[in-house]
This record gives C-alpha cells, structure tokens and sequence, in this order.
C-alpha cells in the first residue's frame, strides 16, 4: 500500500485540521513482568518446553501496522484507530 508522507488531517492538540507527516510506530518487546508472559515462561521452562510445544510458525502471515501521525504546527503525535495488517508498506514522498 503506497501511503503519502504527508496528509492534511485533524489535530486534536490544536484542535484544527493541520498538515501531517506520517511515521510508522517502532515496534517494543513484550513486557516480561506482565502476569501472562511470567506464566507464558514458566510453562515453556521445564523438560525442553515439555508442557506446551513451542509456539513457531503460529505468527499471522502481516503484522499490524500502527501509524503515528505528527502535527506540523505543535509537534506532537498522535496515533489513529487501532492499527490495521499490510504485507507492504511504501511512502509516497
């Protein structure tokens, strides 16, 4: 999908429609004091992860893909929606 780097849309910072620039958010590692992912590790511990197989080749073919969008008047930026799966991504200059 060929996105345009830059886009006219709302600011709710300035609360008025502002030019953006369009950047893809980074993606972090899951937190490992979460209560799901300390019980995740302590059941794939054990006799070579005998309770549960290990979890290779379940990932979804596209990851989701969550857009940030930086006000050119304030600076600040804001994310629409909850982020939507692409196999490909290109911006448009």
């Amino acid at each position: 999908m060929i996105i345009p780097k830059t886009q006219k849309r709302y600011c709710p910072f300035c609360k008025k429609h502002t030019e953006h620039t369009v950047e893809e958010a980074k993606r972090k590692p899951r937190r490992t004091l979460s209560r799901g992912q300390r019980r995740f590790l302590r059941k794939m511990s054990g006799y070579g992860s005998f309770p549960k197989e290990n979890p290779k080749g379940r990932e979804k073919p596209t990851r989701k893909l969550d857009f940030r969008y930086v006000c050119k008047e304030c600076k600040k930026k804001h994310s629409v929606g909850r982020g939507f799966r692409l196999k490909k991504t290109e911006f448009q200059k």
